[in-house]
């Protein structure tokens, strides 16, 4: 049984807190490892570490910087087979979903790359008699990002390469229920050649998250995961005086009009409701079926859904794996008789499904859910696993108004060919991704991600343009060169003239 311990200061640093977590194999149920879990004394010496190398990084050159990154995009395109059956044997996805989840978090690798381009900075020459004023961005100094379970590889790849790009040094605190991707991405990363304490890693619970959230020499924070959780980051740290992007949960809806394509409507509501066993904060959870079409689209995403095959992530054939752990299949489990008690009517009931072989792994089918109200426990919590519910209303307007009154507003999508309508959804609906005939909107890496209202807590979205101007402070200079004739004391207001 292997022990997965923390990275510090440009090596493995073995846990010194005496306290170890659990990592399991989601398929079969059984204990693959143990991890090390950080004490206040260990965040404190990753921190150090960072805030060690931060002046010399941070000064190091936009030359230098790029090489890296580019050695690093190599590096993590040769090791993607690798890093995606890491992701398997310890999340559970199949081995084709985890494969998607490094090339999408190769994207901001790339978008790094770019950062000379992307740092750049404005100058206005003779705004006043021989003044020039000059805008740049800067570096923070120690940053660093806790990231969840369901995309152990991606969500980290999503942080730290724009950061230290951007010239800051970082702390990683990865889900200590998969933590052998993000231990990997680290050593990757010094291997190409990110010097050693730019980058440090430390697992951990709630005593290392909460070090980091308190700690003075943290600058900024960022976080996804529930939206209790980010929450919790978002106040604690912004006590502290620190920048906050902290991403949380989700409750995302896709809208179908009558006049949408409804092969292919139930085709993208069952990849997207299903996919990764619904352990994505973009997962559509609640299709929006506007009358007359309820009974047709129902009657489709039930013939798919049943079709689909659950199996462990290792074998090809199979389309969905399982949940993460014991506990958290368990829970989802109960949303589906709890919906049958409150009204709602179970078209497709995966709860009681076993996988030949694998009888001790978390593995639940796909669960379909029509009639849905939003007064229901199954429409109100993030379920966060294959769970579909179906909602029935009149109209667009309807429609709208319900997405709109969620708490929550992450991703949402339309189903139409009516390009008005979708024109319309766009501007009138309150989410930060939405998708037109899309089901999960997740950006490109050169546009940035986030939600708004329970989603997003911060002011900044991942990624992007929005993750450039996170990880980096704007500073301006104004500057003369004084003709010698010039002189003499003037106490009026500056002007520009």
């Amino acid at each position: 049984m292997k022990t997965i311990q923390h990275w510090i200061d440009g090596r493995i640093a073995e846990g010194a807190s005496g306290r170890y977590g659990v990592v399991t194999n989601p398929a079969t149920g059984e204990q693959t490892g143990q991890v090390a879990l950080a004490n206040t004394a260990e965040v404190d010496r990753a921190v150090a570490s960072a805030a060690e190398a931060f002046p010399s990084w941070s000064n190091s050159s936009l030359a230098q910087r790029t090489q890296v990154l580019f050695n690093y995009r190599e590096l993590l395109n040769a090791h993607r087979d690798e890093l995606a059956s890491l992701i398997t044997a310890e999340h559970g996805k199949v081995h084709s979903d985890a494969l998607g989840e490094v090339a999408r978090g190769l994207e901001i690798v790339e978008l790094a790359c770019g950062i000379p381009q992307l740092l750049k900075g404005e100058t206005s020459t003779q705004v006043s008699n021989r003044v020039d004023v000059e805008s740049i961005r800067q570096p923070l100094g120690v940053v660093a990002g806790i990231t969840p379970f369901n995309f152990p590889a991606m969500v980290p790849l999503w942080m730290f390469p724009l950061a230290i790009a951007c010239g800051n040094t970082f702390v990683l605190k990865p889900s200590e229920k998969d933590p052998s991707a993000a231990l990997r991405l680290v050593e990757l990363a010094s291997e190409a050649g990110v010097p050693d304490g730019v980058v440090n890693l430390v697992h951990g619970d709630k005593e290392a998250v909460d070090r980091l959230l308190e700690h003075p020499d943290i600058a900024a924070v960022s976080f996804v995961g529930s939206t209790p959780i980010a929450e919790h980051v978002h106040r604690t740290a912004s006590a502290n005086g620190k920048r906050v992007q902290a991403l949380g949960g989700a409750k995302n809806h896709m809208l179908v009009l009558p006049d949408a394509n409804l092969d292919q409507a139930a085709d993208a509501a069952v990849s997207a409701a299903y996919g990764s066993a619904g352990e994505r904060c973009m997962a559509v959870s609640v299709v929006v079926a506007v009358d007359p079409i309820g009974d047709e689209l129902v009657d489709k995403i039930a013939e798919r859904a049943r079709a689909l095959r659950v199996g462990p992530g290792t074998d090809p054939a199979s389309e969905m794996g399982p949940l993460i752990t014991r506990e958290h299949r368990d829970k989802v489990a109960s949303y589906v008789p709890k919906a049958r008690e409150q009204g709602a009517e179970v078209v497709v009931d995966g709860t009681e499904l076993k996988v030949e072989g694998y009888e001790n792994g978390f593995f639940i089918g796909v669960s379909l859910l029509d009639k849905v109200t939003p007064e229901m426990d199954a429409y109100q919590d993030e379920i966060f696993g294959p769970v579909l519910s179906v909602v029935r209303v009149p109209s667009y307007e309807e429609g709208l108004k319900l997405i709109n009154s969620s708490r929550w507003g992450n991703g949402t999508a339309i189903f139409t060919r009516d390009g008005g309508a979708a024109r319309r959804f766009k501007l009138e609906v309150q989410a930060g991704m939405v998708g037109v005939n899309v089901p999960i909107p997740v950006p490109v890496g050169y546009h940035s991600f986030g939600g708004w209202k329970d989603s997003l807590f911060g002011d900044h979205h991942i990624y992007g343009t929005d993750g450039i101007h996170f990880y980096t402070r704007g500073k301006v200079t104004t500057t003369r060169w004084p003709d010698p004739s010039d002189g003499g004391i003037d106490l009026g207001f500056p002007s520009n003239s």
